[in-house]
């Protein structure tokens, strides 16, 4: 009986050690999340510097004008100065003068680069639906846009990190 006393005191030594180890760190956030939060922030900012509310969900609603105001600023006015013909036939459109442009110009560093393989990107699935083709066959005939892409999206990423680590985690709301 004694060999079994043995073996067993060590192992509930081991056992005692891992319930004082420090507790998991919580997992990274996703870099899709990094880049939206980045984006939000530079976005309220720009919105901020003139003179208009960044909207929230669960804030009082504004007026039509206001909405109409921060509609404006958020995505640009005038003639759209990006538009991208799909192979599916539809026309994909923006502004380059919104804080929302600009936002994607800090991260993405070139907008109308980003504009166009993110657009591309966003609807491999639709252009296979409409040529009847797989998805695996439009991605490989669309390999060098995913590779700009992932390669602008990179570049985002380091980008949004840097403008959430200059502010800090509460600094969302400040202008």
């Amino acid at each position: 009986m004694r060999p079994h006393a043995l073996v067993c005191v060590p192992f509930l030594l081991l056992a005692a050690a891992g319930c004082a180890s420090p507790a998991p760190r919580p997992p990274a956030p996703a870099p899709d999340d990094v880049v939206r939060a980045a984006q939000q922030r530079l976005t309220d900012r720009c919105l901020a510097r003139r003179g208009l509310t960044p909207p929230r969900p669960g804030d009082r609603p504004p007026s039509t004008a206001e909405r109409d105001r921060v509609a404006r600023a958020l995505f640009g006015t005038g003639r759209t100065e990006l538009s991208l013909r799909l192979s599916t036939g539809h026309v994909v459109r923006a502004h380059t003068d919104g804080c929302l442009a600009a936002a994607q110009r800090a991260l993405y560093g070139d907008q109308k680069r980003w504009f166009r393989v993110s657009t591309v990107v966003n609807n491999l699935e639709p252009e296979a639906a409409a040529a009847h083709r797989p998805l695996p066959e439009v991605r490989a005939a669309h390999r060098a846009d995913l590779t700009t892409w992932r390669q602008l999206r990179a570049r985002a990423l380091k980008n949004a990190e840097a403008v959430l680590r200059e502010d800090g985690p509460t600094a969302s709301r400040k202008p």
